[in-house]
């Protein structure tokens, strides 16, 4: 019972389209480097790189670096593809979001 439970979690997290952190097979079909990465966010929101994370999430090649960026101008989220390099999210960060 346990485990039948356990398998619908993990479906239902799949299904919602939530972003999960890749795993390290995932993390090698990255073509753009953590540090790349982060220059590409602080050329889109100059800032203080807070938090940041290899995901699996929707869009894109559906691997993206995640960075919360301090600024000026509070926090944002820069999400970047892990695999073109390219600006998928520039969005305000809530203070709710992880």
């Amino acid at each position: 019972m346990k485990s039948l439970v356990c398998s619908c979690a993990v479906a239902l997290l799949a299904l919602s389209g939530a972003a999960s952190a890749a795993t390290a097979a995932e993390a090698t079909k990255a073509r753009i480097d953590m540090p790349h990465a982060r220059t590409i966010a602080l050329h889109t929101y100059p800032g203080k790189i807070v938090k940041e994370e290899l995901e699996k999430e929707r869009g894109g090649s559906g691997l993206r670096y995640s960075f919360d960026v301090s600024g000026s101008k509070g926090t944002r989220e820069i999400g970047v593809d892990a695999v073109t390099g390219k600006v998928l999210e520039n969005s305000d960060e809530s203070q709710d979001n992880d």
